[in-house]
């Protein structure tokens, strides 16, 4: 009795230490400060020829983005991709430690569209993009960061270490991806579904919902 009883302990410890090793266990959001957010802090970004309805719903509690593959970029003045995109606004950073968090779903059939991203940087335009291809979500076009996004919530987590010059990323709590950012800059969070140079689907679209900030 006694050696099943030592035998337990000793398996849930491994399992803790286990757990902690690999990033289950452990909350990204722990030591952090969650910033208050309100609708003003976040900015819409859409085709600068469609009202903002025909890309955007907020319902109880989800926002939820979409564009099309031929539709205009942001501004008539741009030449970039078309989005529909939230910008969180007020919060801009060029130092510190700061985190994005939010829940995410990303329907079948969306792809080759950034869905989350850090905007600016010293060495490009943006620190971090992350990409759906085919249910899969990579860094960019290329790293693999998780498979199996598509039609299910899944909550994301990015810290940016700006002054320890890293950036990670989370995925239901589980440490994914870590990268060395691109230098500091005029940085802030972004998420919603903007089309990728090339591969894209005709629709894409993305859901949001408890979308928080956090600093160090």
């Amino acid at each position: 009795m006694k050696i099943s009883h030592y035998y337990c302990i000793t398996s849930l410890l491994l399992l803790i230490l286990f757990c902690f090793s690999e990033g289950w266990c452990a909350d990204p959001t722990y030591g952090f400060t969650a910033v208050p957010l309100t609708e003003w802090n976040f900015e819409l970004q859409k085709p600068y020829d469609v009202p903002l309805e025909e890309r955007y719903s907020y319902e109880n509690g989800v926002r939820k983005l979409w564009v099309y593959a031929d539709d205009k970029p942001h501004d008539p003045n741009s030449l970039t991709q078309p989005r529909t995109e939230v910008r969180i606004r007020g919060l801009d950073y060029s130092s510190g430690v700061w985190q994005f968090e939010g829940y995410a779903f990303v329907p079948n059939g969306t792809s080759g569209v950034t869905v989350s991203q850090i905007h600016g940087a010293a060495q490009d335009a943006t620190t971090l993009i992350l990409r759906i291809y085919n249910g899969d979500m990579r860094y960019y076009s290329a790293d693999l960061i998780a498979t199996g996004m598509y039609d299910r919530w899944f909550r994301l987590n990015v810290i940016h270490d700006v002054d320890g010059g890293k950036v990670t990323v989370f995925i239901d709590g589980v440490q994914k991806f870590q990268v060395k950012d691109k230098g500091p800059g005029d940085l802030y969070f972004k998420c919603g579904v903007y089309a990728a140079p090339r591969n894209i689907s005709y629709y894409m679209e993305s859901r949001w919902r408890d979308i928080k900030i956090y600093k160090k």
